[in-house]
């Protein structure tokens, strides 16, 4: 078995038991207010991550591209209180039109 498969199958047995401890902590715990405050904004704050890491990285350099433009769009989109649809594919028709100008 390969290194990477070692990796892969070790990985898999720390998430399976993360989330088995998660599962113990008792109620009490989980409901005092700065844990709740905490748990109720991660999944808000890794998403972010994730949307910023995809959007103006490309490998190890930081690029601004037709992502970021879009990505722009989107969130004026969202202050405007467009339907998700409609963010989704306006986003998409900007950086479609950008890509075919020869940005990014």
């Amino acid at each position: 078995m390969s290194l990477l498969w070692v990796a892969v199958l070790a990985a898999s047995v720390l998430s399976f038991a993360q989330k088995w401890v998660g599962y113990q902590a008792p109620p009490d715990v989980l409901e005092r207010p700065r844990i709740a405050r905490i748990t109720t904004m991660l999944p808000i704050a890794l998403l972010g991550a994730l949307v910023a890491t995809q959007a103006a990285t490309s490998g190890p350099e930081i690029v601004l591209d037709a992502r970021v433009a879009a990505l722009g769009v989107a969130a004026v989109l969202l202050m405007l209180r467009a339907p998700f649809l409609v963010v989704v594919i306006g986003a998409a028709v900007v950086a479609a039109g950008l890509r075919a100008l020869g940005w990014g």
